[in-house]
């Protein structure tokens, strides 16, 4: 088998990331190239090969920033061409770099190159590397972006009134920032959880079982040596090895990012149901030459908060690989090697979804009027029988036991009657007294004024909305400033 050609037309590739995806979401794809490609791959085990030969040569005295300079310049001629082609002979991915690069290394140093260390010293070591590496670069600007894009719409949308559903029934008055202060406060603590765990993650310099078996033949201290060539990769030693890195370090990033993916899954699914046509309250962003339908001229699709949720789909099953390559039988096996590197893939769409939904947050539009509109309405039941809950609960509050009941039957009496929660009210006077009685005690009324009048615009019942929007909205825009 032959290196792969470089000269393959992108549109012959198999992915939709390395063709569809490359091309729509190029910053993205440019940004994730030196963390995750397979040139980055191999970059990586470059780098930890290099940092294991400072290692050996600060335990020995012998490092000086000409040699460090020559390694790096080493490293840095180093391509997946000829580590690809010296494979074929190999048959072996890590002894085929280490064969290259000890040809490029100074001469001095090259007995150095790989000592004491197994193959996935390297690997694990890399990996870890690259996948903090891509987290803090890429991921979590991409994150923080969104997030404070949301705070932004919260801010602006804080006081504007929605009705709140619940089963996708009318329920009572909320804001429309309120309803969206929920994707706030929950991605923000996702944010903040993979911020931690991405720099939980570790390597090894352990050897082939873990034991440090080789690396007690060539130094004193192997945990030192071991210590030494981690930190040159900002990282430190996984507490115990096989000849694995513990699972768990990345296992929990990676579940952290596909419990974040689930947030932003569920925010889409919010938003193009607002966005239906018989509730109208949001629309995202349309471009002048954009087409919503091939057929139907009038459509403006949610196609980008589709999209978001298509990618969830896709990837959100790749948590149960990240399950299956926790487990290595036999103190090791070879059963994560070709599954992990569809990491990279879930990694990839992770952030592709969170541009694009960075993207309609960016150019969303509430329709103020048609959710005031909506909220008035009674969604087609009753017309502000929204307020049917303040009735009940200021009718307990005088003193009536059975005042569910009482309100209840009132809904019924509008529903059945084809007329508003308030003319229902208005026909039940001693009901309607008791209530203006507790209205007047809360100053919601002057004493002895009309208690319809609380009735007529459901907006203003709409307890802490305001209030818990605007404090968690500027709770976590404080968080994601100061990173």
């Amino acid at each position: 088998m032959e290196a792969p050609s470089t000269s393959r037309k992108i549109f012959r590739n198999i992915s939709p990331i390395d063709h569809r995806y490359s091309l729509s979401e190029e910053v993205v794809f440019e940004a994730l190239v030196p963390w995750i490609s397979e040139e980055a791959s191999i970059a990586a085990s470059v780098r930890a090969e290099i940092a294991l030969v400072k290692a050996h040569l600060t335990v020995r005295g012998a490092l000086t920033p000409a040699l460090s300079a020559e390694l790096e310049k080493a490293a840095a001629a180093i391509t997946p061409e000829e580590v690809y082609a010296e494979e074929e002979k190999t048959r072996h991915n890590i002894r085929a770099l280490v064969n290259v690069l000890k040809k490029k290394a100074p001469p001095e140093t090259a007995p150095l190159v790989h000592l004491g260390a197994t193959s996935v010293d390297i690997l694990d070591t890399g990996l870890s590397w690259r996948i903090r590496g891509v987290t803090e670069e890429v991921v979590l600007p991409l994150l923080r972006k969104l997030e404070l894009l949301l705070c932004g719409f919260v801010e602006r949308e804080a006081e504007t009134p929605q009705v709140g559903r619940t089963h996708g029934q009318h329920a009572v008055p909320i804001t429309l920032g309120f309803a969206l202060a929920e994707y706030v406060s929950r991605l923000g603590k996702s944010i903040l959880e993979i911020e931690g765990r991405a720099k939980q993650l570790k390597g090894k310099l352990a050897g082939a079982v873990g034991a440090y078996n080789a690396a007690s033949m060539i130094v004193k201290d192997p945990e030192e040596l071991e210590r030494l060539y981690l930190a040159e990769l900002g990282l430190e030693p996984s507490e115990h090895s096989t000849q694995l890195v513990e699972p768990e370090y990345l296992l929990r990033l990676l579940l952290e990012l596909n419990t974040a993916f689930g947030i932003i899954a569920n925010l889409a699914d919010d938003l193009r149901h607002l966005q239906r046509t018989e509730i109208g309250e949001l629309r995202e962003g349309f471009a002048a030459d954009q087409v919503g339908s091939s057929t139907m001229p009038q459509k403006r699709n949610p196609w980008n908060s589709e999209h978001v949720k298509s990618l969830w789909k896709a990837f959100m099953p790749r948590a149960v690989t990240f399950f299956m390559d926790q487990i290595s039988e036999h103190q090791r096996d070879l059963t994560n090697s070709a599954s992990q590197r569809f990491t990279a893939d879930y990694i990839a769409g992770f952030c592709l979804a969170l541009s694009r939904m960075a993207g309609v947050i960016e150019g969303l539009g509430a329709d103020r009027e048609r959710l005031l509109s909506n909220l008035r309405s009674g969604g087609g039941g009753i017309p502000g029988g929204v307020l049917a809950e303040p009735a009940y609960i200021l009718l307990a509050e005088s003193g009536v036991s059975g005042a569910h009941e009482v309100i209840r039957k009132i809904t019924l009496a509008a529903e059945r009657n084809k007329t508003t929660f308030a003319e229902a009210l208005a026909a039940e006077p001693e009901v309607l007294k008791r209530i203006g009685g507790q209205l007047a005690a809360l100053g919601l009324i002057p004493a002895g004024g009309d208690a319809l009048s609380f009735f007529d615009k459901p907006e203003r019942y709409c307890g802490l909305a305001v209030k818990k929007a605007k404090a968690i909205a500027a709770k976590y825009r404080k968080l994601m400033e100061t990173k």
